[in-house]
């Protein structure tokens, strides 16, 4: 409780995806994740959204306190988590997305021609 009152928690989420993006506020966070409308998610006034400067897809987190960061996180992380194909979505900075080969690696194994001709 000491460290969350002198130097306070964060937590650093990234957006991975072509044409996704965030826009920030104080403590306000409008997400352009492929759906038709905008998410706007307005948080308790304690927490506080920052976007890297250089990067424009990192987004974070801060507050003094440790639960409610991780807890507003998760919720912005929900709205679109990675996928495993592409990596598509919102994941934690030090999240590793374990990639599926898809459709056209399972079938590599195969001449192509029908079975029993």
């Amino acid at each position: 409780m000491i460290e969350g009152t002198t130097k306070g928690f964060e937590k650093k989420l990234e957006i991975v995806g072509v044409g996704y993006r965030a826009q920030t506020s104080k403590n306000k966070i409008t997400l352009n994740l492929g759906y038709s409308n905008p998410i706007e998610f307005t948080a308790p006034e304690e927490i506080e959204f920052e976007m890297d400067k250089e990067k424009k897809n990192i987004i974070t987190v801060k507050g003094i306190d440790k639960q409610v960061v991780g807890e507003i996180s998760a919720k912005i992380r929900s709205f679109k988590e990675p996928e495993p194909y592409k990596g598509k979505g919102i994941k934690y900075i030090d999240e590793t997305i374990t990639r599926k080969a898809g459709k056209a690696a399972a079938g590599a194994g195969t001449t192509g021609t029908a079975a029993g001709t």
